[in-house]
């Protein structure tokens, strides 16, 4: 009898936990339905104010919102704040979807719309949901795991081939010369799948490139 009200009670407890990512589901589209052309922005929280990233974050989230779009991050610092920060001073919507960590994440400023997730996959609906192109500046695991999930989502036709711009290509070179190498001839992706992303330095290009497929 002990042993069955264990398990009805870890039942409950999945059950209820349903009812709360169902709530962010909700508070997400509930903040950000009427949102309008955006962009996501992502990558590092770990670089500082002054880095040449995250000034680039600033530069090209400030031109995206004189372009017309909304941009949107994590939350957090770094990338995300530098992002958060050029746009907001260009006088656009400025968001940041911050995830609940019990490190690292801490949310900016700079974000003038604020929503907070405990659930990660939650937080990444949002993030392409509302976008219409996804820029990645340098990063780590997050990162890379979050410029992967929008290309695989691309590639098996489950979201729009909206654009995916790579930022950085001291950084990015590598990564994609190793998919070129490896990947590519052994089959395992098709040839033409690597169109789904591309190489980008200059934030004027990145918007301009952005705009060419996306009306605003």
């Amino acid at each position: 009898m002990e042993k069955q009200f264990i398990i009805d009670d870890l039942a409950l407890g999945e059950s209820w936990r349903l009812f709360r990512i169902m709530g962010e589901f909700v508070e997400g589209v509930e903040n950000l339905h009427d949102l309008g052309p955006a962009v996501t922005i992502f990558g590092s929280a770990r670089i500082k104010p002054g880095d040449p990233v995250y000034q680039m974050a600033e530069r090209v989230a400030g031109l995206f919102v004189k372009a017309g779009f909304s941009v949107i991050t994590g939350g957090g610092g770094g990338v995300m704040e530098g992002a958060n920060k050029g746009a907001a001073d260009a006088g656009g919507q400025s968001v940041g979807l911050n995830i609940k960590l019990p490190f690292e994440q801490v949310p900016n400023p700079y974000a003038n719309l604020k929503v907070e997730f405990k659930y990660f996959f939650v937080r990444k609906v949002m993030f392409l949901k509302y976008a219409a192109a996804y820029i990645a500046l340098p990063g780590g695991f997050g990162t890379l795991d979050e410029v992967f999930e929008v290309m695989t989502l691309i590639q098996t036709k489950r979201v729009k081939p909206f654009p995916i711009i790579l930022m950085g290509s001291d950084y990015w070179s590598g990564l994609l010369d190793w998919i070129q190498a490896r990947l590519k001839p052994a089959g395992l992706i098709s040839p033409d799948d690597m169109d789904i992303i591309q190489l980008i330095d200059e934030p004027e290009k990145v918007v301009a490139a952005v705009k060419r497929i996306v009306i605003v």
